[in-house]
């Protein structure tokens, strides 16, 4: 049986359908949760940021009119709103992004070219941990999320052209000149190097 979408599922939710409303969390919550431990590199604050964004969906649902066949964009923008307020009560930004640097325990093989690694992704997080916050949040859903520039407007409640627009001076601010080439020629090396390599290059590969 095919499965019904979203944007079919929402006027149940919307009536207070807990069946429905199950369902709809059954679908994101493990990409909502998986989003927010990346955005706070802390698995009981992801925890925590989930419940509250699903306890933000039940509260505004008779709110919202949903107009995208998936609501997972729209989950994604309310989540962001949650973990600014984490990060303001917390402020541990800073040691949140530097968390993200943690690499796999170091054997005699690897152990040089992974201090090397994460001396260098370091570097790189520090970057994109000065960025606006505006253009750190388009980065972050488009690299880490792998939403389409339509759906991370959704999500941040701007136009298309100014989601690309934010990109394209996150591209310039982070270009090769000034952010070092985290290379991964080989294959045992790339789950310390692979991830922040290409941020930049994959966020904008759909600017014109």
């Amino acid at each position: 049986m095919t499965e019904i979408s979203d944007v079919n599922l929402w006027p149940r939710v919307r009536d207070g359908d807990p069946e429905a409303f199950a369902q709809l969390f059954d679908r994101h919550g493990a990409r909502v949760h998986a989003y927010a431990l990346r955005r706070t590199a802390d698995p009981g604050a992801a925890d925590d940021v989930t419940a509250l964004v699903f306890l933000e969906v039940w509260r505004r649902r008779r709110e919202v009119e949903l107009h995208q066949p998936s609501a997972l964009p729209w989950l994604f923008g309310v989540a962001g709103n949650v973990i600014r307020r984490w990060h303001r009560t917390r402020r541990r930004h800073h040691d949140a992004l530097d968390r993200l640097t943690g690499l796999p325990a170091p054997s005699p093989a690897l152990v040089e070219h992974q201090a090397e690694a994460a001396a260098e992704a370091a570097s790189v997080l520090e970057q994109i941990r000065r960025l606006p916050r505006r253009e750190r949040d388009v980065l972050m859903l488009s690299v880490w999320e792998g939403l389409s520039h339509t759906e991370i407007a959704v999500a941040l409640g701007v136009p298309v052209g100014t989601v690309k627009s934010r990109l394209a001076r996150a591209r310039d601010r982070l270009d090769p000149t000034r952010r070092p080439a985290i290379r991964a020629s080989d294959p045992r090396h790339e789950v310390a190097a692979t991830p922040v390599a290409a941020l930049a290059d994959i966020a904008v590969k759909e600017i014109p």
